[in-house]
């Protein structure tokens, strides 16, 4: 099989990490080839919103699997607008759109499920279910769609903004928030792609908890206090920070665990923090 992927970011590197031996090719995009020497077994292609290379086109026309994880804009889905003709094409290939769980919205702390009708409140959420929806039924192939919850791995968690001085306890009543740990988003990846058909899941933890546990069991294991608690009505945030307490609600991934037979080797944040730290995160 010959994967491409769409924005080489955090989960998508992972995911190569860890499973890029199961292709026979992998190729993907960047910003600035220039810059991105952390990439050397993987062919890197430029693409930041304008026309493609014709080698991209070519490579990604050819590909068996294609993993997007560029975001949209506000003018819509820039792989789209650049490769939606070539991907128009006639021919059979698994595509993987990673998406987020915002797009349910607010449900005051409500589980809700893959059945839930999304009610995207803000901009950047409307985008994504728009996005979701043209990849879906574009016609450009077998299309999984993964909604993906807050993400946290090796270098970005609880234990390294607790030792940067930057790690906050924004506390909201009945807030809660599912996470995943990127190692979880990356066999779920692999589940889709394997998986004979196409559909759309949440990819999620088992325990949606409010934020300032998380922060809390973190500096436990740091042998750290905790930073003070702050209250979301008076804490000072920039508005993209606190659009995102704007919505709570508990999610199931009981759908990616039955259909795609993903077992979490992270659950919880326990699991996941005390994995790190072990790894020497925080230190």
């Amino acid at each position: 099989m010959r994967l491409f992927i769409l924005g080489l970011g955090y989960s998508a590197r992972h995911f190569v990490r860890k499973f890029g031996g199961a292709f026979s090719h992998v190729a993907g995009t960047v910003r600035d080839p220039e810059e991105r020497t952390d990439l050397p077994d993987i062919e890197v292609h430029a693409f930041s919103g304008s026309r493609p290379a014709d080698a991209t086109l070519e490579r990604i026309g050819h590909a068996d699997v294609l993993l997007v994880s560029i975001p949209p804009g506000s003018g819509g889905d820039p792989a789209l607008a650049a490769f939606g003709d070539v991907l128009a094409e006639e021919r059979q290939r698994k595509i993987i759109y990673l998406s987020t769980i915002g797009v349910y919205g607010d449900h005051a702390g409500s589980w809700v499920d893959e059945s839930t009708p999304p009610q995207a409140a803000f901009e950047r959420t409307r985008l994504r279910l728009a996005a979701e929806q043209a990849w879906s039924n574009g016609g450009y192939g077998n299309v999984a769609i993964l909604r993906l919850a807050g993400i946290y791995g090796p270098g970005r968690n609880a234990l390294v903004t607790l030792r940067a001085c930057t790690a906050r306890r924004i506390i909201k009543p009945g807030q809660v928030f599912n996470r995943i740990h990127v190692d979880d988003i990356a066999s779920a990846i692999m589940a889709a792609i394997q998986h004979g058909s196409g559909g759309t899941w949440n990819v999620c933890d088992d325990e949606p908890t409010p934020p300032q546990d998380v922060i809390a069991y973190a500096a436990q294991l740091m042998g750290v206090a905790p930073p003070p608690e702050e209250a979301f009505e008076t804490a000072e945030m920039s508005a993209m920070a606190r659009s995102f307490y704007a919505s709570s609600a508990r999610v199931s991934n009981a759908k990616l665990k039955r259909e795609l037979g993903v077992k979490l080797a992270y659950p919880t944040y326990r699991h996941t923090l005390d994995a790190l730290w072990r790894a020497g995160e925080g230190r």
